[in-house]
């Protein structure tokens, strides 16, 4: 009597066997590293009695601010332009709609991966008048080294762990069966990380125009996590 090659091959066995016992663990690590990238957001505002004026405003407002991110060359990595609106006022008093002033603005986002310049910036857009400064918001690269680094430690501290018990049983490991990537976790997202503060123009226009100091910012460390299920045969133990 013959059989088929699928008949031949052996049944998978899912909780190992005495000859061949099964390990099963888990390796875990977390890590503190220094940022890579800082996310500002920058909204400039302009108000004007008519739609043109308003307009006219906020795009030269919007032009100061991105001449001036761009100044810093290569520190920048990326620079873009958010939501933009138009918004008429109404008067509260008086018959029918008529409109009062509009009111414009525009949100630009930074990234900047120096940071002893990052201070100097974002002072001097929040010296710029209309116009606000949120953040630094810090964060790693999605192929940042330390993803990596975790993971490996990970995988590390499984084997470790898993020799740790075969010793315990007076035996040792003989093969790896399964690893399994349960995923390295981002840091902080670049939005919800906690933010710097929030930065205002409030120069008044008879004052001295003079530079104010750049802000001294401190980097926030970064979070990485990573874990991996691991299960391993070992040597029959003597018990």
């Amino acid at each position: 009597m013959t059989t088929s090659p699928e008949e031949a091959q052996p049944t998978a066995v899912p909780y190992g066997t005495p000859d061949a016992p099964r390990i099963a663990v888990r390796g875990e690590t977390r890590l503190e590293v220094d940022p890579e990238i800082a996310r500002i957001g920058v909204t400039v505002f302009a108000r004007g009695k008519d739609r043109r004026a308003a307009l006219d405003d906020l795009t030269r407002r919007n032009a100061t601010v991105l001449d001036l991110v761009k100044t810093y060359g290569e520190a920048v990595e990326r620079l873009e332009t958010g939501a933009f609106s138009i918004t008429p006022e109404l008067k509260e008093k008086g018959r029918g709609e008529r409109i009062q002033a509009y009111h414009g603005r525009v949100h630009i986002t930074a990234d900047l991966t120096d940071f002893t310049a990052l201070g100097e910036l974002t002072t001097r857009l929040a010296d710029l008048d209309l116009t606000r400064v949120d953040g630094p918001w810090w964060s790693l690269r999605p192929d940042s080294p330390a993803h990596k680094q975790a993971r490996q430690k990970a995988v590390k501290e499984a084997v470790q762990r898993a020799r740790e018990y075969a010793e315990a049983l007076g035996t040792t490991l003989a093969a790896l069966v399964e690893l399994a990537d349960i995923g390295a976790e981002a840091p902080q997202p670049v939005r919800p990380g906690a933010p710097g503060g929030r930065m205002r123009s409030a120069r008044a226009k008879d004052a001295e125009d003079t530079d104010a100091p750049p802000l001294d910012l401190e980097p926030q460390r970064q979070r990485v996590h990573a874990q991996v299920n691991a299960r391993f045969t070992m040597r029959p133990p003597s018990l």
